[in-house]
């Protein structure tokens, strides 16, 4: 039987940093009776849980477990930072892998005052350092290139063609990227990268919201779908044309949204995800 596209909500997933007024059990009772399919698990989420009975649990309620998030954030300008970044993304791997989650989210992380050339380096060989755990634990590492905004403080990765860049220097079938509609909308080259992220087979997960005009935080103001400029149909028809057809991850950060009930919310995200992805 055919699912109808009107009330279709097999592939939404939703991070629980986008509904954060709720803690993570609230969190998935919530999403199984809105009827969503999917959660993304932020690992402060995980503070004082067992990973292991967290993916149990989500589970138990129906839901998929489509990725941990995040690591990252390995540049550091002496080596001992550098380090204890790669020991947090290696216990980021533990647990996805004891929650049940295929992936880790990378957020690759940059240093002011360090050039993006040397901050590249460092989270080439960051990812490779953990490589051999997540090889042993089957756990798939997505690289998500920020907005050149960010460039500053938070990622060296800014365009989907530096994100292939790595990629294609560690060369490894568990490393991947994260593509986020909010962070490459603008890419004049999305079209053929997008291509060649998805001939390599390394499209792991596809992130959904929406660019606010005028923008009042550059963290926190992102827009619902539909509430932007983003021509979300267009991009969400781009990757499928490329093969891919995971989940739909909403990943929404909005203070706006955020000072609204959290129920309220969900159900905005369940209608913008009709209407305009």
């Amino acid at each position: 039987m055919t699912a109808d596209p009107l009330t279709d909500f097999s592939r939404l997933c939703v991070h629980t940093i986008t509904t954060k007024g709720w803690e993570l059990e609230e969190a998935v009772e919530r999403y199984d009776e809105a009827g969503v399919s999917g959660i993304t698990v932020w690992r402060q989420w995980l503070e004082g849980r067992e990973p292991s009975k967290a993916g149990d649990r989500i589970r138990a309620a129906g839901l998929k477990v489509v990725s941990l998030c995040r690591g990252g954030f390995y540049p550091a300008l002496v080596e001992k930072d550098r380090e204890e970044a790669i020991q947090d993304n290696k216990r980021a791997i533990e647990d996805a892998a004891a929650l049940g989650a295929p992936l880790v989210v990378l957020v690759c992380g940059a240093v002011p005052g360090q050039s993006l050339v040397e901050s590249r380096k460092q989270i080439t060989d960051g990812i490779a350092a953990t490589l051999p755990l997540a090889e042993s634990l089957g756990v798939k590492l997505a690289i998500e290139p920020l907005h050149p905004m960010y460039a500053d403080d938070r990622s060296a990765i800014n365009s989907l063609a530096s994100a292939n860049d790595v990629c294609d220097e560690l060369n490894h079938p568990l490393v991947g990227i994260a593509y986020d509609v909010y962070h490459l909308w603008w890419d004049p080259d999305l079209e053929a990268q997008t291509k060649r992220t998805a001939q390599a087979d390394r499209l792991f997960a596809y992130h959904a919201c929406d660019w606010m005009t005028p923008t009042t935080d550059l963290l926190n103001d992102r827009g619902l779908m539909g509430e932007g400029c983003i021509d979300l149909r267009g991009i969400r028809a781009m990757v499928e044309k490329n093969g891919f057809d995971g989940m739909i991850e909403v990943e929404v950060f909005s203070n706006r949204w955020w000072d609204k009930p959290t129920s309220e919310f969900l159900q905005a995200i369940k209608q913008s995800y009709l209407d305009h992805t």
